[in-house]
């Protein structure tokens, strides 16, 4: 039996929104993962302005930079 044009677009503006939402539930999830590896790190021990100050490194240097600093 097929479906109206209009049935069809509904589902699919429905599928649409279901992505969406698995789309904020994944950022969401990677965000605290984010900040529990912070955490283990140690990096949230630190006082505001010294953590300020290394992020403003890593900012002007980069990640790629950053990365290739620590491994070196």
């Amino acid at each position: 039996m097929a479906r109206t044009l209009e049935q069809e677009r509904a589902a699919i503006a429905a599928e649409a929104r279901k992505l969406e939402e698995r789309q904020q539930r994944l950022e969401e999830r990677e965000r605290e993962q984010a900040i529990a590896d912070n955490d283990k790190a140690g990096l949230l021990k630190l006082d505001a302005g010294r953590l300020g100050r290394l992020l403003g490194r890593i900012r002007a240097l980069g990640i790629a930079e950053v990365e290739k600093r620590l491994t070196a």
